[in-house]
Order: C-alpha cells, then sequence, then structure tokens
C-alpha cells in the first residue's frame, strides 16, 4: 500500500477479512480524512490526513500488515486495556481484596499484562450517518482475565466526521469493582509515516504538572511544577528541546518524554484541549481534545529500527509520538490520583477527539 495514497475514496465503512486474523475497516469523507481500522487490537492501522497544499500523508506508525502488530510493535495503534500505562509489580488491593495481574517488563503490568487488549481480535459493526462514519468495536474481558476482578464489556468507537475530526469513546461495565483505564496508543509523524523523525514537531501540553518516574517508569512522588522545567509544554516547544535526561534519571537512546502530564484544569469529565501537535514542514497540525486526567506523552526513545513500518522504513529513535490520553500511571496503589475504579451499576466513559488543520 502506498502511503501517500489513501486507500478508500468515501462512502460507508468497508470491511475486508485479514489474510492472517479479523478484519480490516476502511472509511472517511473524500478529500478529508480516511482511517484503516483492525479487529486485531482495536487498532489504527492508518490514518491520511492532507497537509497545507491537499497533499494526502499517511500519519500513524505501523509495521506493513496489522498482524505483525507483536514485540517491539505490539502497541501501535492499538487499545490498550484493562488498564493503559503501568501498575507497580503488577499488584494493588480493592475493597479489602488483594490482586495479582501478569507481569512483564521488569517484573511491573504494563498496557493490561501479557495478554492485554491489544491482542484480542475484537467484534465490530459500522457507523454511518451523512456527517460521520467509522465503526464501533466491542470485547467481553472475564472475570479473572489477566488477574483482573469481574467481567468487563467493552465498546470503543472510532469515527470521523466531516470537519476533520476522528473520535475516539470508551464505553465500559462491569458485574465486580475493577480498575479501568483505557486509551489509544497510536504513534504520529504528521510529516508522513516513515518521513524521518518527529524533532522539528512542535508540543503545546495543557498542563502544570507533571509525574516524576523512577527508573521503571513508576510514578516516584509527588506530581511536581512544570515551571522551569523541560516538562512546560505550556507554550509550543519544539521536540529536538525534549531532554536528553531528567533530574531523576537518564532516558533511553534519543532521549525525550516517557511522563504523565496533569492535565489542567482538574479532570471533572468535561471535553476540553490538552495538547497541540504541529509539524511546520507540512502545515498539518492535530489538536488534541479528552476528557481524561492525564496525558502521557512518549516521543518513541526507545525505538532501535526493530520495526519496519508500512513505508519499508526502520523505525529510529522519535519515529514517531504517542499521546495517550488516559488516568495516571499506578493509580490503583496511589490514593491521592483519581479513582480507576469502575463498580457495578456505573458506566465507564471516556472520549478523545484529534481535530486536524493546517497552518500556513
Amino acid at each position: 500500500m502506498n502511503p501517500f495514497s489513501p486507500p478508500f475514496a468515501g462512502g460507508p465503512p468497508v470491511c475486508r477479512p485479514d489474510p492472517v486474523a479479523g478484519q480490516r475497516w476502511t472509511f472517511g469523507f473524500a478529500g478529508g480524512l480516511t482511517a484503516e481500522v483492525h479487529t486485531h487490537g482495536a487498532r489504527v492501522h492508518g490514518l491520511w490526513v492532507p497537509d497545507r497544499h491537499g497533499r494526502m500523508a499517511d500519519v500513524v506508525l505501523a509495521p506493513r500488515e496489522p498482524g505483525d502488530a507483536t514485540a517491539a510493535a505490539q502497541y501501535f495503534g492499538a487499545t490498550v486495556g484493562r488498564y493503559a500505562n503501568r501498575i507497580a509489580h503488577g499488584r494493588f488491593t480493592l475493597d479489602g481484596t488483594p490482586y495479582q495481574l501478569t507481569t512483564q517488563e521488569n517484573g511491573h503490568s504494563l498496557h493490561g499484562g501479557t495478554d492485554g487488549f491489544d491482542t484480542r481480535i475484537w467484534e465490530a459493526e459500522s457507523v454511518h450517518t451523512p456527517e460521520r462514519t467509522g465503526v464501533l468495536l466491542h470485547l467481553r474481558s472475564p472475570d479473572g482475565d489477566q488477574g483482573f476482578p469481574g467481567n468487563l464489556d467493552v465498546t470503543v468507537g472510532c469515527l470521523i466526521s466531516r470537519n476533520g475530526e476522528l473520535t475516539h469513546t470508551y464505553a465500559a461495565v462491569t458485574d465486580t469493582a475493577t480498575p479501568v483505564n483505557l486509551t489509544n496508543h497510536a504513534y504520529f509523524n504528521l510529516e508522513g509515516e516513515g518521513a524521518g523523525d518527529i524533532f522539528d514537531h512542535e508540543l503545546t501540553v495543557d498542563a502544570s504538572h507533571y509525574t516524576p518516574v523512577d527508573e521503571d517508569l513508576l510514578p516516584q512522588g509527588e506530581h511536581l511544577p512544570v515551571s522551569g522545567t523541560a516538562f512546560d509544554l505550556r507554550r509550543p516547544r519544539r521536540l529536538s528541546e525534549a531532554p536528553a535526561r531528567t533530574e531523576h534519571r537518564p532516558l533511553a537512546a534519543g532521549g525525550g518524554y516517557d511522563h504523565n502530564f496533569v492535565l489542567d484544569p482538574d479532570g471533572d469529565g468535561t471535553l476540553r484541549l490538552a495538547a497541540v501537535l504541529h509539524a511546520p514542514a507540512t502545515g498539518r497540525c492535530m489538536e488534541v481534545f479528552t476528557t481524561e486526567p492525564g496525558l502521557q506523552v512518549y516521543t518513541g526513545g526507545q525505538f532501535d529500527g526493530t520495526v519496519v513500518g508500512k513505508s519499508g522504513t526502520a523505525y529510529r529513535a522519535g519515529a514517531g509520538i504517542a499521546l495517550e490520553t488516559q488516568h495516571f500511571p499506578d493509580s490503583p496503589n496511589r490514593p491521592g490520583d483519581p479513582s480507576t475504579v469502575l463498580r457495578p451499576g456505573d458506566e465507564y466513559r471516556s472520549m478523545t477527539v484529534l481535530r486536524f488543520g493546517v497552518r500556513s
């Protein structure tokens, strides 16, 4: 597939079986955004966006085939859960009962455990109206899945609107109290997938505090003010200025961010602007609106060329940036953070809107 040629000319979503497993769904509006979503991991596999001259490019990093999204590429574009980010040692206590999750990275639970939502084949149905088009994806996570309590029924929406927005909606219900924290883990390069690195991109994040981490990327102490640090992104900062190290630990090859930002104002479930990513070379701009209290910013410092993308380019440090809207890392063990506990009779709801445009 040519990453600079959208695979779809508009109309109702088109579904075709994947040669390996699951389904590919393609949808969008003529002359505007076009997306390819795969049921393996409820995964955004491609997103074609016009630049200031109207030229389209796929701005989402992914291996050539969705079935190759394993190992180093397993989270590319995926819906991650039950718990996005890390839970220390895979352990938490809820209502007096201790739970042990499956663990992987340094003995901690990451993005739901060894067999998280990114590995599952989701069920999908199409949505199409004159103003929006896309898919709804459904998954049941059974009681005890990766050690989490309760049967959890999840619905994720991935919808494109005529005005250039990609909306992710999340809904879940449970029959037993359980932590829930869902996000999409797409990596973006607004110059185009495989076009190089994102160090000339400019990033703004509306956050006055961030979460310091230890060498295992677990929260360390209280949230700290960004003022006077490299974490102050309240005005646009070129990503080439991201730190090579922090006051707490050296970063992996390529440096950069892999931190939670505490969004302003305090999360109250209202959809508000959280971040803006801009590529001066193409004019493409992505505004991130969310109902979530946090934003994990990861600039791909650990990419080492292992993953080869759709265009045949090996992804190295800074090939893309993930802007993961979510609750905070290790919240089940940090009572001062916003709760991630979902209880029977309640419904988990979250929304993130990516609004694309261009600047001259």
